[in-house]
């Protein structure tokens, strides 16, 4: 079995092979840090966290390279809005997005590089890019200039009309072309920039991670990813960047694989402030638990829309707590760590089908009730080492279920009820056993009778 990809360049699902299979290379596009991220961020993370881990399973060394944009526009209003010097403002919230993935069992890179460490190599590619006539300074901007590079849009697909209407780059008179976007941009006092050949000023969002990538990987590197939205002008522009450099001229030259992944909608809505319906990690991170969030963005297809709805987090919360509660039964089974079935394989290998593996996982956990000793060591291995890939079912099941956990002020009564209760029923009186599990119920006690016993949780 080989890890097919859907790669943007192509427009194809294809295998992938790397440049190198003893050293596999990955960047991903990271946060602009000055508010705290929204489901659509975390989309990202925990898609791209799912092919490392996937990644992992076939290779001996994995380097996952994601980055922090810590000087932009955003950030600056941020600034002036609240007061706050910039490196508080990217500091915290570069903090805070780290634990906010975390929470939603996201590793952290191997490599998180911060834009404002690499303004010197900006510097670098803007004076090449000026050398080979693929840019331009003009009133203290440089702009790179995209007639000169005749394979834009080979990422995007997008025409020349699409192109000046999709691009976010300001109209502005000094333009050679309506297209050209920014490199370098003045930075007038008392606003934050560098020293450079064109004066006091600061890069453009696009240079920055061609810069990042290739200063942390090399060139080439085997897979660019990010959201859907960076397809244009994002990644179009940083494979105009980087392959307009003589020696840098197809986007194979840069990375093989572009891999992005799709739109997080709101209760069938795009996400707006306009409309106030932006779903914050931090605020959902207070309400759910981090494996019922991951979950749920992985309970779609990645390239495909995910509708985010308060249902499907519930659904999703039921799953797993079904899922770890076939766990608790299987406590006392033993098993060799190991992949999961060739079918469950198949599945995350083929374009990370996740919804296909959920689904089997649900099969897997139907089957226990009648399975064999064999085949709940079967059941369990699938279910913990598919979840290890997915980034679920990581958590003691009793823990995670809070069974016979001292949360609670009347631990010894509950006892003393359960096994009132377990008297009763030992002694066929089905009536007082019914009564007491209504008292616990009144009391907020779940309790479930297994093969080791009655064992009870706290009601959510």
């Amino acid at each position: 079995m080989s890890l097919q990809l859907q790669n943007t360049l192509s427009g194809k699902k294809e295998f992938f092979k790397p440049v190198n299979p003893d050293h596999v290379r990955i960047y991903a596009c990271g946060p602009t840090v000055y508010n705290f991220a929204h489901i659509g961020n975390a989309r990202m993370a925990v898609v791209n966290d799912l092919l490392v881990r996937v990644l992992k399973t076939q290779y001996k060394k994995v380097t996952y390279v994601s980055n922090i944009t810590d000087i932009d526009d955003k950030i600056i209003d941020a600034s002036k809005e609240t007061g706050e010097d910039i490196s508080v403002i990217t500091s915290k919230y570069t903090e805070i997005y780290n634990n906010d993935m975390s929470a939603l069992g996201v590793n952290l890179p191997d490599i998180q590089p911060r834009a404002t460490d690499h303004i010197k190599e900006m510097i670098e590619l803007i004076k090449k890019l000026i050398e080979e006539e693929k840019a331009y300074e003009k009133e203290g901007h440089v702009l790179f200039h995209v007639p000169a590079f005749e394979n834009y849009g080979i990422l995007s697909k997008r025409n020349r009309d699409e192109q000046i209407a999709g691009s976010r780059v300001e109209v502005a008179p000094f333009k050679k072309d309506p297209a050209d976007f920014i490199l370098w941009k003045p930075s007038p006092s008392p606003l934050p920039g560098w020293d450079s050949p064109w004066g006091f000023g600061r890069p453009g969002w696009h240079l920055e991670c061609s810069v990042m990538s290739e200063k942390s990987l090399g060139l080439p590197f085997d897979i660019h990813s990010g959201g859907i939205d960076l397809v244009f002008p994002h990644h179009e522009n940083e494979i105009a960047q980087t392959c307009s450099i003589s020696e840098n001229k197809h986007p194979e030259d840069f990375a093989t694989f572009w891999f992005h992944n799709g739109f997080v909608n709101v209760e069938g809505e795009k996400m707006s402030k306009s409309i106030g319906n932006i779903r914050l990690v931090h605020e959902l991170n207070k309400k759910y638990k981090g494996e019922v969030l991951r979950l749920t963005l992985l309970s779609a297809h990645y390239k495909q829309p995910l509708n985010w709805t308060e249902d499907i987090i519930e659904q999703n919360n039921k799953m797993i707590d079904r899922l770890y509660r076939v766990l608790l039964e299987l406590s006392e089974v033993e098993i060799d760590s190991k992949l999961p079935s060739e079918s469950i394989m198949e599945s995350i290998l083929d374009d990370l089908n996740t919804p296909k593996v959920i689904a089997k996982l649900n099969e897997e956990a139907n089957d226990v009730s009648s399975a064999s000793d064999e085949r709940k060591r079967e059941i369990k291995n699938n279910l913990l080492s598919a979840g290890k890939i997915l980034g679920i079912l990581e958590n003691d099941p009793s823990s995670w279920l809070g069974y016979n956990q001292n949360n609670t002020e009347n631990t010894e009564e509950i006892e003393r009820l359960i096994n009132e209760r377990n008297e009763a029923r030992r002694s066929k009186n089905f009536n007082l056993a019914d009564s007491i599990r209504d008292i616990l119920k009144d009391k907020g006690i779940e309790i479930e009778d297994t093969d080791k016993g009655t064992i009870w949780r706290k009601s959510k």
